[in-house]
């Protein structure tokens, strides 16, 4: 009997999964195409030296903070866009994805001007001498080397987000993964010509690999431009969308109170996490290449529970958006349970597989030691940060977003931050414990998100509410 009752409310029925995989899967192989391309990118940097493989890192942190803030940027409009969708109001969607060329063009311009202005002073935070190993000088070269060219593929990103995130809203997720997917191929092979010099093409390294990366941005997001216009009839927020610039009031008003909060906690977050690295890095230049190397590798187990995760705020949203509050809230319960579950079986298998990844890196032996400690301690957490994502992905889905910007950055600046400062500058313990303990902080945020999820506070419609 009990069980049946947690199947009814845990379990889905087939239809259920093949709709919720037909939106996740093309996301989950575009980005995870994505990130084992990265995987490959970074392998080739590291094969060049420690000095490429940390400054290249150290730029990817800085990079990874203004593609958090376009994604919040998007999202922010993206909850009322999906919504709307749900709704069949064309229009509405049209006003959010106007939104969401605006904050792109404006955290791009900011991006820019931090980037061309701040670039040693941004790079120089994650670089100490406290270390045994490698040359902070060159890594800061090397940085600066890659960051200059890195700044040119902002703007493609930027509107391929907007672009991309718009075509998710309406369940077409085919496209934005054909796009990715060319992209990535188009990286990968850039990647080995110009980072190598091979044939005709000069040896460039890290320059090369930037140049490999900005190229492929711009393919990815002439794709997603021309087939979303070239295809009005699927994409009909797209008629008439730069014939004006007007948003109206009562839109722009709904998409400005629920989505800056959402936009903060972006900003707020991805910054905290820069900071977290940070902390870390006062240990050393190896703890910085080793971070690099666990990082790209848990990225590419992790693509499964944030893609999963993200298809909640499509399905849910639709639901409310739609006005069907009970079906969003047992759509949310077993989504919740399939994520976790899935990702309990992704922790498991980088567990047993990650060990061997550092390995491939041309990098010092206490370096790869030390990455596949950080390899094991992500996997054992795996379990909590798909379930603190999918948390997160639903109170966003009913536009809580100031309780979301409570749940995720107020609790990283307060509870995660100053813990990873004190024991990073403040103890001598072994850096693999300090990193233990501030990723075992999930454990709280899963259980504030539980209880959360279990209130119903998120389960409301929006654009009924806020823009109708």
């Amino acid at each position: 009997m009990m069980f049946k009752k947690f199947k009814q409310k845990f379990i889905g029925d087939k239809a259920f999964y093949l709709y919720v995989l037909g939106i996740a899967v093309p996301m989950i192989i575009q980005n995870t195409i994505t990130n084992f391309v990265s995987f490959l990118d970074n392998i080739m940097v590291g094969q060049i030296g420690t000095e490429q493989m940390s400054g290249v890192a150290i730029v990817n942190q800085l990079i990874f903070v203004f593609n958090i803030c376009i994604f919040g940027g998007v999202s922010s409009a993206g909850i009322f866009g999906t919504q709307f969708f749900g709704k069949g109001d064309y229009e509405g969607q049209k006003y959010a994805f106007r939104f969401k060329l605006y904050a792109c063009a404006v955290i791009t311009t900011i991006a820019l001007f931090l980037g061309l202005t701040l670039d040693t002073q941004l790079i120089s935070l994650y670089l100490s001498d406290t270390g045994t190993v490698g040359d902070i000088t060159l890594a800061l070269v090397y940085g600066k080397e890659y960051l200059a060219i890195m700044l040119v593929g902002l703007i493609p990103f930027a509107l391929f987000q907007a672009y991309g995130n718009t075509l998710r809203e309406t369940g077409h997720t085919f496209t934005p993964m054909l796009a990715s997917v060319v992209a990535v191929f188009t990286n990968l092979i850039l990647d080995y010509l110009l980072i190598f010099g091979v044939g005709i093409f000069p040896k460039m390294g890290v320059a090369g690999a930037a140049l490999a990366t900005v190229v492929a941005r711009i393919i990815e997001c002439l794709i997603v431009i021309i087939w979303t216009h070239l295809h009005p009839e699927r994409n009909r927020f797209i008629v008439g969308a730069y014939r004006s610039s007007r948003i109206p009031g009562h839109i722009l008003k709904g998409i400005l109170k629920k989505g800056t909060p959402l936009m903060l906690n972006e900003v707020f977050w991805a910054t905290g996490m820069t900071v977290i690295v940070q902390c870390y890095s006062v240990r050393g230049l190896e703890v910085v290449a080793a971070q690099n190397i666990s990082s790209t590798i848990t990225n590419l187990f992790n693509t499964v529970y944030i893609q999963l995760g993200s298809s909640i705020s499509i399905v849910v949203g639709q639901l409310l958006g739609a006005g069907k509050l009970k079906e969003a809230k047992e759509a949310d319960n077993k989504m919740l349970f399939f994520v976790v579950a899935a990702c309990t079986g992704m922790a498991a298998l980088m567990a047993i597989l990650g060990s061997a990844f550092p390995g491939i890196y041309n990098t010092e032996e206490s370096i790869k030691a030390l990455a596949r400690q950080f390899i094991i301690i992500s996997a054992l957490v795996m379990p909590l940060c798909a379930f603190c994502h999918s948390t997160y992905f639903t109170l966003r889905s009913g536009g809580k977003t100031g309780v979301t910007f409570l749940f995720d950055s107020v609790y990283t600046w307060v509870m995660i931050i100053p813990l990873a400062f004190c024991l990073s500058r403040f103890t001598d313990w072994n850096i693999a414990l300090v990193f233990w303990c501030v990723q075992s902080m999930e454990l709280v945020k899963a259980v504030i998100g539980f209880f959360m999820i279990k209130s119903n506070v998120w389960l409301v419609n929006l654009v009924n509410r806020e823009a109708g």
